[in-house]
């Protein structure tokens, strides 16, 4: 029979989360990104527009380009605000800067949100091997800073995100491989980004799921994976492909026109590769080459804001792939090999680590799905908790630096 938390380990952590939570309140009036109004706009457009205008809607340059769930779940957040203020969901959105109502509520909602983040790390504090987890790690989670600074001051909606990846990794851990592919589909199905993970799971589920109890019982649970996993991805997508908007949808959720790098902030191998062809350029034309020097900046972290190589050859969507899947392989090597559920935090995060260091125009927040699910193992062994602070300060630096120059930008401070 499974362990269950104990009481202590319960209420500890949701003491923690509760903790976390008066934090996050006194944050409310800080610094916000551009994503709050990216977030405000959307969940007006699911409010007061149909479904079928969702993903064609162009009247603002907020376009909806996250799948079809993270759409209704910004609906089913906007349901609740008429009764705080009709203005809150009705169009058009004003240009004037957001009312103490509307930057209350969608706060709160950010807040409230991340009850799913709490449940999942309740879940997870008994491990694979029926032992209970560290406090320690546990709150290494819920008061994870940087997940503070991306979703309750830049502004973003992570941790519910990552609230769904852990209730995943929860049911593959204690070996309910059915439910944790159906719950992973889901995240899929709420935020596409979480798709450099999927060749583990593929990987993972095939070889412990699927094989290894006889060809027809393989066979079968082959089909009631697929099955779970093709009715998720229906109910998701179904609407638009009987509304025929299909391309229309995957344009907005892939545009590669973006560009191979989205801002300094969000450093990884591209960084060193951009850095080598400035270089290069520089020598070249100290040395007498008349190599024409891009006006464009890498850095910005602007939609469509790209230049090419002065020196260097073209990096394409698909060299990046290839280099994800290619640094990916030692992990997939060993979940087919030795397929064991008391691993498959560690290869999820790093899968995701690979997603972002080798990724196309990846965004700092990515640092994040690799970060929050490797604090959970960190009090594993001295190696891992190594690994976890070297990861995390890392990655946690630059989310706080662009928070600095956000706030210099938006108050003026002197540096």
């Amino acid at each position: 029979m499974a362990a269950t938390t104990s009481p202590s380990t319960a209420a500890a952590a949701v003491w923690a989360f509760a903790a976390a939570t008066c934090v996050k309140f006194l944050l409310v009036p800080t610094y916000r990104s551009t994503d709050f109004d990216v977030h405000r706009y959307w969940l007006v457009l699911t409010h007061a527009l149909p479904a079928r205008q969702w993903y064609t809607d162009a009247s603002s340059q907020w376009t909806l380009d996250y799948p079809p769930f993270f759409a209704y779940f910004s609906r089913l957040l906007s349901l609740p605000a008429p009764l705080v203020d009709a203005s809150l969901v009705s169009l058009p959105v004003p240009d004037a800067p957001p009312s103490s109502a509307y930057l209350l509520y969608l706060r709160l909602t950010v807040a409230f949100s991340d009850l799913l983040l709490l449940a999942s790390v309740l879940l997870l504090a008994t491990d694979a091997r029926r032992r209970q987890r560290s406090f320690l790690a546990l709150v290494l989670v819920l008061w994870s800073p940087a997940l503070l600074a991306v979703d309750h001051v830049h502004f973003q909606y992570n941790g519910f995100l990552m609230g769904l990846l852990l209730l995943s990794l929860h049911f593959l851990e204690q070996g309910k491989d059915l439910a944790g592919g159906v719950v992973f589909a889901a995240l899929l199905c709420s935020k596409h980004l979480f798709l450099v993970a999927a060749p583990v799971y593929f990987v993972y589920l095939f070889r412990h799921y699927c094989c290894g109890r006889g060809l027809l019982k393989g066979l079968g649970k082959l089909v009631l994976m697929g099955a779970g996993v093709v009715a998720v991805f229906a109910m998701a997508f179904a609407p638009f492909m009987y509304y025929g908007q299909m391309q229309q949808l995957f344009s907005r959720l892939f545009p590669f026109g973006r560009g191979l790098f989205h801002a300094y902030w969000a450093p990884n191998f591209w960084v060193f590769y951009i850095i080598l062809d400035k270089i290069l350029a520089f020598l070249l034309r100290r040395l007498g080459f008349n190599i024409e020097i891009p006006e464009g900046s890498f850095t910005r972290g602007l939609v469509g804001d790209s230049s090419p190589f002065a020196v260097l050859p073209k990096v394409t969507p698909i060299t990046t792939f290839l280099l994800v899947i290619l640094a990916m392989a030692p992990c997939l090597v060993k979940a087919f090999i030795n397929p064991q559920p008391k691993h498959i935090i560690r290869w999820v995060a790093y899968a995701c680590s690979c997603g972002f260091m080798f990724g196309w125009h990846v965004h700092e927040k990515a640092s994040l799905h690799f970060t929050i699910p490797l604090a959970l193992i960190a009090m594993d062994s001295f190696d891992d908790i190594r690994h976890y602070f070297l990861l995390s300060i890392g990655m946690f630096m630059p989310l706080f630096y662009l928070a600095h120059i956000s706030m210099v930008t938006q108050f003026q401070l002197p540096r």
